[in-house]
């Protein structure tokens, strides 16, 4: 039973760790050149001193994604923090089919590098991090061709395709928060009228029932693209981890929105509801999450529910090994 204990479980972690240690080549190489990379973005990455005022482009991400290390909990973009977690996670999951390539030191992939520097300075001149976290990324899928070769930059491709969750949006995706606003209020009113026979009347993105009994606006923070982007992450990864067929990726990665959506105006109608029953105060309990916060989780449920049950349906079937032969069946 000692290998089922947590002991047990950390010393296999342990040697596993220790055994892709040993087979890795070029390791000392890349790590040096790795750490280089990082800290060039650390004291000379961001040039926007108004914002942040750090020339560290990582601490401008991270108050980017929580608000100034204010409001982690309810930054729209705090998900950015738990995307390198992910990308290793991926890389440790896939770690006997990358040791097991040809890896070599290829110096082609010092274009990468180059190209992810000339970002890098461009952002910098012109004070756009963005572009520098895009350098960036693109600088380190670069120094893992120079170190490891073609073949491990063709096995890289996806984890390093989930850094684009890490570069912060910000007001770049008003413009999509306005038009959910939108489509969310016209389908809360119309299932409200038609299925629900709850009288709930629209003005722009403000609803509220006839007598004015209750009014909820569907704000920017209402919009759903928190859940909108979660489920888009999570769509891609369950759509190459699990998927093989390109078809059956784009459809994956397409169903986010519509699920997103659902989500949204499930948690939307429950307001509703509450109102409905017990005026403003009931609704606004539900809005501010309910007890224990589980009203929070509204617009999570289905679209998550929806990519797992997307995905059963979607997933390739094993193939079946070929029964052994004679021969086989006589050694």
């Amino acid at each position: 039973m000692d290998h089922l204990s947590g002991n047990g479980v950390l010393e296999e972690f342990r040697i596993e760790v220790s055994h892709c240690w040993q087979k890795m080549p070029n390791k000392v190489f890349f790590f040096v050149l790795l750490a280089s990379w990082i800290a060039l973005f650390h004291f000379l990455g961001n040039s926007t001193f108004g914002y942040a005022p750090t020339p560290s482009l990582l601490v401008w991400m991270y108050d980017a994604f929580t608000r100034n290390g204010q409001d982690l909990l309810n930054s729209d973009e705090a998900y950015g923090l738990l995307i390198p977690f992910v990308v290793l996670a991926l890389f440790w999951w896939k770690r006997r089919e990358l040791l097991s390539l040809e890896l070599r030191v290829w110096p082609p992939g010092l274009a990468l590098v180059a190209t992810g520097l000339g970002f890098h300075v461009l952002g910098y001149l012109v004070q756009q991090p963005r572009l520098s976290i895009i350098g960036m990324f693109t600088g380190v899928y670069g120094l893992i061709g120079l170190a490891w070769g073609p073949a491990s930059l063709k096995a890289s491709t996806f984890p390093f395709f989930l850094f684009v969750f890490c570069i912060p949006l910000g007001s770049l995706v008003e413009p999509i928060t306005f038009r959910l606003r939108l489509l969310v209020s016209q389908l809360v009113v119309l299932i409200s009228h038609f299925i629900l026979a709850i009288d709930v009347e629209r003005d722009g993105t403000i609803l509220m029932d006839a007598t004015r009994h209750y009014q909820y606006e569907v704000a920017a923070a209402c919009s759903g693209i928190r859940s909108l982007l979660a489920t888009f992450a999570l769509a891609v990864i369950l759509a190459f981890v699990s998927l093989r067929k390109p078809w059956k990726r784009l459809v994956m990665i397409a169903s986010a929105v519509p699920l997103a959506v659902m989500g949204n105006l499930l948690r939307m109608l429950a307001i509703i509801i509450a109102a409905e029953l017990g005026g403003q105060e009931w609704g606004n309990r539900v809005h501010e999450g309910g007890p224990f916060g589980i009203f929070s989780l509204l617009p999570y449920v289905p679209a998550f529910l929806g990519l797992l049950v997307l995905e059963y349906y979607l997933r390739e079937p094993t193939p079946l090994l070929p029964p052994p032969t004679l021969a086989h069946q006589h050694a």
